[in-house]
């Protein structure tokens, strides 16, 4: 359904944020199924996973594969870290593209002197917090979100430092309705991600269909060609592949590079249709007859 990312410094309050988030979802729906995913829900700590480059690389990619195992269009998901990187916010914008979900970024904007007072608080506390080595690396690398940016967009923007972090604050009411609104074809102002044909999972099946397709159209140019060579491809005249298959009828003989190129189009044409529809012909047959309807819609009489 969607993929929520939070955004922001060390201890800018994007937990707490997020927790209100799901909570206020929760309430709009009661059979809304909303999960929070972070790094305590994989048993790893805030210094372990960021003490150096390859460690948080690491956090990033398990991060990374428990989303894809998690987003559906059944489910809200919100990634609860840093994800302070936009590469990696590029990353989880094409896994929601990939699943035709919504997106958006809860970006949490708080001063970077309220982050280092909130971390020495929790370092006082006993509670989970970051080295000063650390959080200091952490806010230097930390790259902002842009809402000119397809993978930052929309951008929902939140100041916990000033504002009250509860279910009902005007940003979260905001989030929660772009999150739930029901799209129809008039609706402008939610965008749901459409795959494309390079993030559209393939069928099982799919491959050897479109090798079947693949080899039977290319029986059909050969049969083309021999006719044509043999002079029963004249204008007007039909050329037949044998029982149960429409006959081929060309108004002037169609040289070998033209069938080539029409056949690699109708190919190309097939796969696209297979990913939003049913997918190509397993049988011979059925992709010779529907080469040839396309044959005689092309270049027919």
């Amino acid at each position: 359904m969607a993929l929520v990312v939070m955004c922001g410094q060390p201890c800018s309050g994007k937990s707490a944020a997020a927790a209100c988030l799901a909570a206020a979802l929760r309430s709009s729906s009661t059979d809304l199924s909303v999960r929070i995913i972070d790094e305590s829900l994989l048993h790893l700590g805030r210094n372990d996973s960021y003490k150096d480059m390859v460690v948080e690389k690491n956090l990033r990619g398990v991060l990374r594969s428990e989303v894809d195992r998690s987003v559906s269009r059944d489910s809200i998901i919100i990634i609860d870290s840093l994800n302070n990187i936009k590469g990696y916010r590029y990353e989880l914008w094409c896994l929601a593209r990939a699943s035709g979900i919504r997106y958006c970024v809860f970006f949490c904007d708080t001063e970077v002197d309220h982050c280092r007072e909130w971390n020495s608080k929790r370092q006082d506390k006993g509670e989970p917090s970051y080295d000063c080595n650390i959080f200091e690396d952490l806010v230097r690398r930390f790259e902002k979100p842009d809402r000119r940016n397809r993978w930052d967009s929309p951008l929902f923007e939140m100041f916990p430092s000033r504002d009250e972090m509860v279910e009902t604050a005007p940003v979260i009411a905001e989030a929660v309705t772009y999150l739930t609104k029901k799209v129809d074809s008039k609706t402008r102002d939610v965008k749901v991600l459409q795959p494309t044909i390079a993030t559209q999972t393939v069928r099982a099946g799919e491959a050897n269909s479109l090798y079947e397709m693949d080899k039977a159209t290319q029986e059909v140019v050969n049969a083309i060609v021999e006719a044509q060579s043999c002079g029963l491809g004249l204008a007007m005249n039909k050329i037949s592949l044998g029982p149960n298959l429409p006959t081929i009828s060309f108004t002037e003989s169609v040289g070998l590079p033209e069938l080539r190129s029409l056949r690699r189009t109708f190919i190309k044409l097939a796969g696209q249709y297979s990913l939003s529809g049913p997918p190509p012909p397993t049988d011979a047959d059925s992709a010779k007859r529907m080469f040839v309807d396309y044959l005689n819609r092309e270049v027919g009489a």
